[in-house]
């Protein structure tokens, strides 16, 4: 399978890995701690409090879509795989698959019925019963 990511995809996936590394932490607290050091010698002032508030905010801007373009793939990826399990396992319910795509509604039902095969499993077990596989709940 040839592999194609956007140019925005591999910069993402760059600075995500990039920024998640321990150098680049180092590295933002050495800026820190200079911007705190020269204090001092700009006499606290607003310019020298100024530089730090827009910069910061410039970064945490700009890498709140690169982390969410990172999440996306990684939810995406972790989803299809998930689906491929379901789809491969005999008696698994196909229906739960691209739950994701349906609405709140749908899913708190379908989260209950599962909540009621777990009550009745813990109900058997407390019994002495073994549980027997239980039906899933239709969708």
């Amino acid at each position: 399978m040839e592999h194609h990511m956007s140019r925005f995809s591999r910069f993402a996936t760059w600075a995500s890995h990039a920024s998640g590394h321990p150098s680049s932490f180092i590295f933002a607290l050495g800026i820190i701690l200079v911007w705190a050091v020269t204090g001092p010698l700009f006499k606290f002032s607003d310019t020298w409090q100024l530089v730090i508030n827009t910069g910061t905010t410039i970064i945490t801007f700009l890498m709140v879509f690169v982390i969410q373009n990172t999440q996306n793939r990684d939810s995406a990826a972790t989803q299809l795989k998930l689906d491929e399990i379901i789809r491969s396992l005999q008696g698994a319910n196909n229906a739960l698959l691209n739950m994701e795509d349906l609405d709140e509604k749908d899913l708190e039902t379908i989260r209950e019925s599962y909540l009621k095969l777990a009550e009745d499993a813990r109900n058997s077990l407390r019994k002495g019963r073994k549980q027997k596989a239980a039906t899933p709940p239709s969708v």
